[in-house]
């Protein structure tokens, strides 16, 4: 063997034969000492590499009201290709300017969310995290301020990611939420008011461009639990002065209301946070308009059928009048009591059973789905001839 390893040779017979310079022995065996102890022995531990998650790609952030949401995926496989089997930690930092500007500040860490808590940051199949900015944020930047965000995991406390692709953003401070937004129910609307919006998180006071409505449904079972999570609100309508009827709602649903005032217009506007949330479940108490055109005719007798009134009128033109039913008394004024024993699908009637020589004073009354009836009609009267009439 070359490099000084052939100081030790094998000879017929298995004996180790030493060479005649006992220099080269020593060297030699020096040699071969230096290179086993360098080989660590299959029984010891290695130290290993720490796990390092591939940095995140697709961060992005959105100003909502005076908040900033941000929305990333963690990543599922290491740096070196191999699947991520350990939970990540996660560090978000944050600096005021844009990335690389002269007037930009140093970014800095904002918040680290520990493993244990992931899953309250977890929001279909993403990290939702909201940072909430404050007056301080918009100071020296004449109400509009740059912000910058980066994220960086952890599935080892030795070794961070690489940093995210960064997401930048202009700032504005927005509008105060609305705080005494309420409901009220009309027979044809829910009636929504507010006191307008007057001042931003800094104290400004620009114009206010308009109001954006936004409605969610409770299912049955969340109705009147105060612990059920909050519906998902969807933009119902728009208006540039506080008020707005919402039109489009059935009796016996449970809706949440909410208002936003926005600020600017167009690719600018910008939306406060919502408005304290309102929750009402409207009734149905409102009874139908009573019936009009009511007419009364007497029917003489004929062959076997004997002498009656028959009565008619206008049907109603309200969508959910279910029924009707007609009355008659013998005192002009009253109501008397009710001719028919189930509700009149149809605006008509017979009344079979008067006496001749008497008069009769009828009227009529609309009933809806929800069983409201409303009030009399105008009364209509007739007389039955006597039998020597």
């Amino acid at each position: 063997m070359e490099n000084g390893i052939r100081a030790l040779s094998w000879q017929p017979g298995g004996k180790v034969h030493p060479p005649s310079n006992p220099f080269r022995l020593l060297a030699a065996l020096s040699l071969l000492s230096t290179f086993l102890t360098g080989c660590a022995s299959p029984s010891e531990p290695l130290e290993r590499k720490p796990v390092v998650a591939q940095k995140i790609s697709d961060l992005r952030a959105v100003q909502t009201g005076n908040d900033v949401v941000l929305h990333f995926t963690l990543p599922t496989e290491t740096v070196d290709r191999r699947p991520l089997d350990q939970p990540l930690s996660i560090e978000i930092y944050r600096g005021i300017g844009a990335p690389g500007a002269e007037s930009g500040t140093h970014i800095a860490l904002l918040a680290t969310i520990p493993t244990a808590e992931l899953d309250q940051y977890a929001s279909q199949g993403q990290i939702r995290y909201v940072d909430a900015l404050n007056a301080e944020d918009f100071l020296g930047h004449d109400d509009i301020a740059g912000i910058s965000y980066c994220i960086r995991t952890r599935a080892s406390a030795k070794r961070a990611s690489d940093s995210s692709n960064v997401a930048y953003l202009q700032i504005r401070p927005a509008f105060q939420p609305i705080a005494d937004l309420q409901a009220q129910l009309t027979p044809s609307a829910i009636l929504l008011s507010w006191t307008p919006a007057v001042k931003t998180l800094t104290g400004s006071t620009p114009p206010v461009a308009s109001y954006r409505i936004y409605r969610g449904e409770l299912t049955p079972s969340a109705a009147g639990n105060a612990e059920a999570p909050e519906p998902p609100l969807a933009r119902i309508g728009e208006t540039e002065s506080p008020g707005f009827p919402d039109a489009q709602f059935e009796f016996g649903r449970s809706y949440v209301y909410s208002v936003r005032s926005i600020a600017g217009s167009g690719s600018e506007a910008l939306e406060s946070s919502d408005s304290n949330l309102v929750t009402i479940t409207p009734r149905d108490t409102f009874p139908p308009a009573a019936p009009t055109g009511l007419v009364l005719v007497l029917v003489p007798k004929q062959a076997e059928t004997a002498t009656h009134f028959a009565l008619s009128w206008a049907i109603s033109p309200e969508t959910d009048v279910a029924g009707y039913n007609v009355y008659r008394t013998e005192q002009a004024g009253g109501t008397g009591e009710r001719l028919n024993s189930q509700l009149l699908l149809t605006p008509a009637f017979r009344d079979m059973n008067v006496q001749p020589g008497r008069r009769y004073f009828y009227t009529v009354t609309a009933v809806d789905r929800s069983g409201n009836e409303s009030p009399v009609s105008e009364a209509v009267a007739g007389s039955v001839p006597a039998e020597n009439q």
